[in-house]
């Protein structure tokens, strides 16, 4: 819709003429009970007080609504005809001090964007919750969408009798008649507002802590949940995870807490992880867990909780001008996420974590054609969507973590400090940052800021040795190596860990550590020199900087080996992210990364590594192995889960994370009928609880080889007949090998918005299956076909879900990418942001071509 997607040039104009000094917002949701169309639309009235730099100019308010009723600026009543066009309110003749009043009428959601309306299916109860980041509060009240233009707002919330309702502020006073009246908040954005709604099961807590000064400070803590969750509801963890971090966060940061409560809302049909708003954290209900989960679950719970709370500080209290510094937030608060998690709670290994799943994801953003700084160039809203990527977040975070190494912790956390205090209730940008971090380290950062967060791309490191006769090393070097298309050579502050046996059958160990800083081409590392001659060289050991590790010959002979010899977790997480990258890098064979995993993830201790293990081994065996391998190749691996799964402790996390990936990979008869008895009693593995959350796990692959069938589905769903088990069913159904069901499948999402954003979601994720390219086949022209006008026709997000998640990569084929290239140039038109998507999934199906000939090179060998 025109005007919908505001560019960073009208933002900057409309923020040097407008200064905001106060929201009021009403919004009555009482109609989230109707039926039909009444329960479409709810009222929202908006009073906004804002001056203007130069009475008499022109600008426009943000709005996106069915119907706006009246429109008053400065007591004088405007058209709303003639003034809203759908997305804005033009505003003309401004005063020096104006009162803007807007009455509409806004829509409900059900793709998770504004202010999302969900009826539980296992009660009917209806529940609401918003979701805004970038731009989407425009979709419940009348505003200026931009994160420079930060004021009070004060809500009041109608909504039925007996509801629990959530803005940011506190509840002013008891709720008269369904009607809710909220603190004011102090000054904040607009994408960080919140409203939650509904019956919701709601446990309350608190936190006090008292300063050095003698005053106390005592925060409000809620947690709440859908009540058909609520006997799966640990808010007593979610609160001990709460109160480390706040007592971490003020130990470091020297600034309370500013928002007075902190509750934390856990909300159905949820896009994201979770969202800063503050006072009035939102997550995805998903971490309430259903059933059994690893440690890695609640590791990544934990991990997300103390994100967001890092935001209150990084983003919600200090915000960044506009979306091209997104990284100011995004990038600390996953720095921080980790780093309180390891100092603060019970997840010690959260740096592990960190290198072996946050850094993958950042590797692979940074590879792609899309890559992008981490302080961007974002154009507009649309490039503000797609910018929430591995770069802003994972790479960021890396290279904060490096920072941290090169100008020392106290330094980096005295900055912060500097920083919350400078520009508190304001807006930033890369520069104010970097001078409060030259002030604390005494460094000049405008070199590293130039090489780390303004130039794209990702180096690899590897090392170069030379030994003597008597096997002592005699020099040692490590070169930098860049893609042609980036060629910034940087800076890295490395740790370089020499290993070998101390005995012919035992563990790997490091028994010698250089740090160094690596320029240019070539560094040599002189400290080593003279030592016994290792069995592996690891550069970036300990994972200090952000770079792609190589080996060198003898190390790589050595992991081929040994690799499960490595005695500690980090390293070994280290070197299987390493070779990974050598996998998708089309440098090592799928076969003989998948024979690693065979081979050594069994005797892996880390839950988290090893579940990422399983998730790569799944990749290599679909994408990158030899078509004519792959069947062998599946074999193996599902021989090898197997073996695995009955070799694990019973009732352990490795047990059931080896139940996950043998149903993920069971493909041959006898496999599938295991996973079949498992799931109806008739086969038991000792210790393996088959509960609910595991049986729709069990059910997908048979559903997906043409097992069970759209009545047994509907029997599951019988037994667990809630919005997960919907989920679930969706999944199922999408998955069974059958035209008619894939055809179902792809109106259901392409062809029809009736499903909402978890169920679009859920198709999606059944729809493509290993095995099924023949049934599969015809849809690849009509994506092409299709993506223009849904990218036109549905909102973003459910536009960025279909076309990232039904683009044709399961035709691994030179002639879905020749499609991908003709549509690409036919289209030099089309929305910057949906070629980007075609963009990446292009590059990874050319990714994924050059891998599979890697591995056919290989299968050829004599």
């Amino acid at each position: 819709m025109p005007g919908e997607n505001l560019s960073r040039d009208e933002a900057q104009e409309r923020g040097r003429l407008l200064s905001v000094d106060a929201y009021d917002v009403a919004l009555d949701v009482r109609s989230a009970l109707a039926q039909g169309a009444d329960a479409d639309t709810f009222r929202s009235r908006t009073t906004i007080r804002f001056r203007c730099a130069e009475p008499g100019a022109a600008t426009f308010a943000d709005l996106l609504a069915p119907a706006v009723t009246a429109v008053t600026l400065n007591g004088r009543e405007l058209d709303p005809a003639a003034v809203f066009d759908g997305t804005r309110i033009t505003l003309e003749a401004l005063a020096a001090e104006n009162v803007l009043v807007v009455d509409a009428q806004c829509a409900y959601s059900r793709t998770g964007e504004g202010l999302h309306r969900f009826v539980d299916p296992e009660d009917g109860e209806v529940y609401l919750y918003t979701q805004y980041e970038p731009a989407d509060s425009r979709r419940v009240f009348a505003n200026f969408e931009q994160p420079d233009l930060k004021a009070p707002f004060t809500f009041e919330v109608t909504a039925p009798e007996g509801w629990v309702v959530l803005s940011n502020g506190a509840q002013d006073g008891a709720a008269e008649g369904g009607r809710h009246r909220f603190a004011t908040t102090r000054p904040i954005s607009t994408y960080i507002t919140a409203v939650v709604a509904g019956p919701y099961h709601y446990v309350s807590d608190s936190y006090r802590r008292t300063f050095e000064d003698g005053t106390t400070l005592e925060i409000p803590l809620g947690a709440l949940c859908r009540k058909g969750l609520a006997k799966h509801f640990d808010a007593d963890d979610v609160f001990t995870v709460t109160k480390q971090g706040l007592d971490f966060f003020h130990d470091h940061f020297d600034f309370p807490y500013p928002f007075g409560k902190y509750d934390q809302a856990f909300v159905p049909e949820y896009n994201l992880g979770a969202m800063e708003n503050p006072g009035c954290v939102t997550f995805r209900e998903e971490f309430i867990f259903r059933g059994k989960v690893t440690e890695a679950s609640y590791e990544r719970r934990a991990n997300v909780i103390l994100h967001e709370m890092a935001h209150m500080w990084f983003g919600d209290l200090v915000t960044m001008q506009w979306w091209d510094d997104l990284w100011l937030k995004e990038s600390y608060a996953d720095f921080m996420g980790a780093f309180a998690q390891v100092g603060a709670t019970r997840f010690t290994d959260g740096w592990i974590t960190f290198a072996n799943r946050r850094k993958s994801w950042a590797y692979r953003a940074d590879q792609l054609p899309s890559t992008h700084p981490v302080t961007a160039d974002i154009r507009d809203l649309e490039d503000a969507k797609l910018n929430f990527d591995g770069i802003t977040y994972a790479k960021g975070a890396a290279v904060l973590k490096q920072l941290v190494a090169y100008v020392g912790q106290e330094a980096f956390l005295e900055g912060a400090r500097r920083y919350f205090k400078r520009h508190a209730y304001g807006n930033t940008r890369l520069t104010d940052l970097l001078t409060v971090l030259e002030e604390t380290s005494g460094r000049d950062l405008a070199e590293w800021s130039r090489a780390w967060l303004e130039t794209a791309g990702v180096n690899s490191l590897t090392p170069q040795v030379t030994n003597d006769a008597q096997d002592r090393i005699t020099e040692l070097g490590i070169l930098q190596e860049a893609a042609p298309s980036h060629p910034e050579l940087r800076p890295h502050r490395v740790a370089v860990g020499l290993y070998r046996r101390q005995e012919a059958d035992s563990a790997l160990v490091r028994y010698a550590r250089a740090e160094v800083d690596v320029s240019g081409p070539r560094t040599a590392v002189p400290e080593l020199a003279g030592l016994e001659r290792p069995e592996l060289i690891l550069v970036n050991d300990e994972d200090l900087t952000y770079g792609k590790v190589r080996f060198d010959e003898g190390s790589l002979a050595t992991l081929r080996a040994r690799l499960g010899d490595l005695a500690d977790p980090m390293a070994r997480a280290l070197c299987w992210a390493a070779l990974w990258g050598l996998t998708r890098d089309g440098l090592m064979p799928a076969r003989d990364y998948l024979d690693l995993v065979r081979r050594f993830a069994g005797r892996e201790t880390d839950i988290g590594v090893l579940q990422s293990l399983h998730d790569q081994a799944q990749a290599a065996l679909e994408h990158y192995a030899a078509p004519e391998h792959r069947e062998r190749a599946a074999r193996e691996l599902a021989e090898g889960a197997l073996r695995q799964l009955r070799l694990a402790e019973p009732g352990s996390g490795h047990q059931l994370t080896w139940a996950r990936h043998f149903a993920a990979v069971a493909a041959v008869p006898a496999d599938l009928q295991l996973v079949q008895g498992l799931l109806d009693g008739t086969a038991k593995i000792d210790g393996l609880d088959v509960d609910q959350e595991l049986r729709w796990t069990l059910l997908e692959p048979l559903a997906a080889h043409g097992l069970a069938d759209e009545a047994v589905i509907a029997a599951e769903l019988a037994r667990d007949d809630t919005a997960s088990g919907r989920r679930h069913q969706v999944r199922c159904l999408a998955a069974r090998p059958s035209a008619e069901v894939k055809e179902r499948a792809w109106q259901q999402v392409v062809e029809s918005d009736a499903l909402s954003n978890a169920l679009v979601e859920a198709t999606i994720a059944g729809f493509a299956q290993a095995g099924q390219q023949e049934l599969l086949a015809p849809y690849a022209p009509r994506y092409f076909e299709a993506i223009e006008r849904v990218w036109r026709e549905r909102s973003i997000e459910i536009g960025m879900d279909v076309v990232r998640g039904l683009f044709p990569d399961w035709l691994v084929e030179h002639a879905t990418l020749d499609a991908a290239d003709r549509w690409l140039a036919e289209h030099d038109r089309a929305a910057p942001a949906l070629r980007r998507l075609v963009l990446e999934n292009r590059d990874d199906l050319a990714r994924a071509l050059r891998a599979q000939a890697c591995d056919a090179a290989a299968g050829a060998r004599p």
